[in-house]
């Protein structure tokens, strides 16, 4: 008995983590945390938005709404038991565990870079070829690649993380990462992986570098047009647009490609800690913002549900005061 315990202890894993066990490890803690209850809010808060006003039923936020629902599932995958680890002091994940974690999170990477792919598409069309944008892109449509988007991540994920899990571990089983991630996992195989190396290069290619691409030309094409335009007003507008999205796509995948796209010797754990707080924690706060606080439409949908609120409330009230009259 004690041995089958031992053995399954011996599966287990070591997640060392990303804050020092001090003040300051407490700090960036809480910091932490508040970023995730903001990411939270926001992307509920934007979704029940999308949902509840019927102005917003537009692909472009038919496809937000999958963003912001990715980013609360990215997000929920890892800061929760980054803190647990932390006040615990139990940084041991099972086996089980540490490949379902890869697994969720190389999902929602992996549907993340295929929406916003997505979504410059439609900016592309909205714009570029306003007339064409009935038939090039409708709800329908939207909904096919917002499938689409989830169907290659969650494939994708599913080859990567079995591969990973069937490796042979020796040694060590301490990861030097706050979760399970496939670069910090291949550093404690004991065979030579530089095989499977080949194979996320090549995925990495055709889930971000290709995606990068796609969004860089479908902006650039975007603010050619805009510099045509002759409403100087409209041109502050779309610059101001663009600009706030391609700080967070390049943020993203400057991160997520500088990860993924680098060979196994040249990875080291203080680097992959900071690149991966940039898109697994940081963007998922920064696109509610900006896809929100930066958009008229959502804005004013906003409104119109605050005072649809309001005056439900006040009628609440008004037959609380009749009815204690009568």
């Amino acid at each position: 008995m004690r041995g089958e315990r031992n053995q399954t202890f011996a599966r287990d894993f070591i997640l060392l983590g990303l804050l020092a066990p001090n003040q300051y490890g407490l700090l960036f803690l809480t910091l932490i945390l508040i970023i995730f209850v903001i990411a939270i809010m926001g992307n509920t808060i934007l979704i029940l938005l999308i949902h509840l006003d019927l102005r917003l039923h537009t692909p472009m936020y038919v496809l937000l709404k999958h963003l912001s629902f990715t980013d609360i599932l990215n997000i929920s995958n890892i800061v929760p038991n980054l803190a647990s680890n932390y006040l615990s002091g139990n940084k041991s994940i099972t086996f089980e565990g540490c490949g379902f974690q890869i697994f969720l999170c190389s999902s929602f990477v992996g549907t993340e870079c295929l929406i916003l792919t997505a979504m410059s598409y439609d900016r592309y069309v909205a714009i570029c070829h306003p007339l064409r944008y009935p038939f090039l892109m409708n709800h329908r449509i939207s909904v096919l690649m917002a499938a689409g988007c989830w169907l290659g991540g969650i494939i994708n994920s599913s080859i990567h993380t079995i591969y990973v899990m069937l490796l042979p571990f020796c040694g060590t089983r301490a990861i030097e990462h706050f979760f399970c991630d496939i670069p910090a996992l291949l550093r404690l195989s004991c065979v030579d992986t530089s095989q499977y190396e080949g194979g996320v290069f090549v995925s990495a290619v055709f889930f971000l570098l290709i995606p990068f691409i796609i969004i860089l030309f479908s902006y650039g094409k975007i603010l050619h047009i805009v510099l045509h335009m002759k409403s100087v007003e409209a041109q502050k507008k779309a610059f101001s647009t663009c600009s706030s999205h391609l700080t967070v796509v390049i943020i993203y995948y400057g991160s997520a490609l500088f990860t993924y796209l680098r060979p196994k010797s040249y990875h080291t754990p203080g680097q992959d800690k900071v690149l991966a707080i940039l898109y697994t924690i940081l963007t998922p706060m920064l696109n509610p913002i900006i896809y929100s606080l930066r958009n008229k439409d959502v804005l004013c949908a906003l409104k119109r549900i605050l005072v649809k609120i309001s005056s439900h409330r006040n009628e609440y009230f008004l037959k609380i005061r009749l009815n204690c009259l009568g």
